[in-house]
């Protein structure tokens, strides 16, 4: 998580909403991405959805099974959908989404059980981490467009 946290810094750096994810097997990184849908004008570019094409490349196929996702803050519903499509095995996250979040957040997504494929997810590592750079990020925000 803190590899994925150093990948969120980087994004807010960029201008883009701090979000980092790293996707592991076998304690080896396979595929990493930050938020950039702002630099790459492309609103797939999330964090989770650019490890997990950079993973599928390293690999040579879009199942990733015996995986684990880190990620700073809970996915969207499309990252759900391209996670469970991906066949990961974990999604570890840190900061809860109460608005747009899947795994509990704003709604539950990824433990439905229309899915074919069910992820095992853990959230709250390092949550106040995550949630503290995500704050910033935003307070600077408001602070320039005022």
């Amino acid at each position: 998580m803190l590899y994925a946290l150093n990948l969120a810094r980087r994004a807010a750096e960029a201008g883009e909403v701090p979000v980092g994810a790293v996707l592991v097997r076998d304690n080896q990184i396979l595929g990493e991405g930050s938020n950039a849908s702002i630099s790459r004008q492309d609103p797939t570019a999330h964090a989770e959805v650019l490890a997990l094409r950079q993973a599928a490349k390293k690999v040579g196929n879009y199942r990733l099974t015996g995986t684990t996702m880190y990620v700073t803050l809970e996915p969207c519903a499309m990252c759900v959908g391209a996670m469970v499509h991906a066949r990961i095995k974990r999604l570890v996250y840190a900061a809860s989404d109460l608005r747009t979040g899947c795994c509990g957040g704003a709604m539950d997504l990824i433990r439905s059980p229309m899915h074919n494929h069910h992820i095992l997810v853990d959230g709250g590592l390092m949550a106040e981490d995550s949630a503290n750079l995500l704050r910033s990020f935003f307070r600077e925000r408001r602070k320039g467009a005022g």
